[in-house]
């Protein structure tokens, strides 16, 4: 049994989850809001594709997606609203074009994802300043006041801050500081669970605290609460981790917010996302629920803009019913965004918060 808990690394988060479950508030009174937030690690050159392969995956989101999105609207009237978080590494001019005009439709956000394997500081700044470079040539990513662009992160193969005992898929352990250095402004990479990457910390939006330079700096944390704000990290949103039973089945399963063409999105999951109350302390009423996919192959795709698409949309609507629950769906900008509002002491409708602190890329500003 044991040796079964450290294959899934159970032991790595399960305090974490308890801690949790007690710390869990009370139900707010009065009416909630869901924020709804879909982060994909969006890899076109999966599995080692062609360019050519490649340029149809994204061609295939460009021509069905907004089909799929403009069946649904949230409590703002909005569609969903898609966070493609693009892997520098497979840049290709025609990809950032397409997603682009997904992007001025009002279909999403492009951010940034990066696998790297024996990496030194150097190498990745100079790494991320060239995809940044690209990025916002293409009018993504948001700007600061100072005019230089602003990020959201997904680290490759979940191993942020040289995580991984074995030191691959990384290398630097000094990535956080880098991060926010160059501007990154949240992490949204985990969880990872059952990887070993996984840190302690679950259900929270938190600041990293500490030492941030040491490897594995982000499980080191403070949870993100109403009156203090940190101005010199970057914010941490982790989505639902949980044990949950199987529908009809005696088993229990890790429940990592991952959706995908085998584990599509249901009712049952739905609810357990929002039942972890993923919130910012002292604001329990706004409700985070941020899932994540690899949704540019192709089963992949044909899942998430098809009948497992629809599951989501159709399941998400149980929380808009517009007296107890409000559905918001928001990209990963905007969802730090209300969460920096929350944090600043905002309160009512998070939808006059999309963009409080960081404005919408130059490619989806109307």
């Amino acid at each position: 049994m044991l040796a079964g808990l450290r294959r899934k690394n159970l032991h790595t988060w399960l305090g974490g989850w308890a801690r949790s479950l007690a710390t869990r508030p009370r139900r707010a009174t009065g009416p909630r809001h869901l924020l709804f937030a879909f982060c994909d690690h969006y890899e076109p050159l999966w599995g080692d594709a062609t360019r050519e392969v490649g340029r149809a995956r994204v061609d295939y989101w460009r021509e069905h997606y907004p089909a799929l999105a403009d069946r649904y609207r949230d409590a703002d009237g909005r569609p969903p609203r898609h966070s493609f978080f693009f892997p520098g590494e497979q840049y290709q001019p025609e990809y950032l074009e397409r997603l682009a005009e997904l992007s001025r439709a009002g279909y999403g956000e492009v951010e940034v994802h990066l696998h790297h394997d024996d990496d030194t500081e150097a190498g990745l700044r100079h790494d991320l300043a060239r995809y940044l470079e690209l990025f916002t040539s293409h009018g993504h990513l948001s700007r600061g006041t100072d005019g230089k662009p602003r990020y959201a992160f997904i680290h490759g193969n979940w191993c942020l801050a040289n995580a991984r005992a074995d030191g691959r898929y990384c290398g630097v352990d000094r990535e956080l500081p880098l991060l926010f250095e160059t501007g990154c402004y949240a992490d949204f990479t985990f969880p990872s669970a059952p990887d070993e990457c996984q840190p302690n910390v679950v259900n929270e939006i938190y600041w990293p605290t500490g030492d941030l330079s040491r490897r594995r700096a982000y499980e080191h944390a403070e949870r993100a609460r109403v009156g203090v704000r940190h101005d010199d990290r970057m914010l941490f949103v982790t989505g639902p981790l949980a044990l949950t039973r199987r529908p009809g089945a005696a088993r229990v399963r890790i429940e990592s917010s991952a959706v995908t063409a085998n584990d599509p999105a249901s009712r049952a999951r739905v609810e357990s996302w929002a039942a972890q109350q993923i919130h910012v302390a002292g604001r329990p009423d706004w409700v985070f629920v941020k899932v994540h996919t690899h949704g540019a192959p192709e089963d992949q795709a044909r899942s998430l803009l098809g009948s497992g698409g629809s599951a989501l949309h159709d399941a998400l609507r149980a929380f808009d019913d517009r007296e107890q629950w409000f559905l918001h769906y928001v990209t990963a900008r905007e969802m730090f965004n209300i969460a920096r509002a929350a944090i600043d002491g905002r309160s009512g409708n998070p939808n006059a918060y999309r963009d409080h602190v960081l404005p919408p890329p130059p490619v989806a500003t109307p």
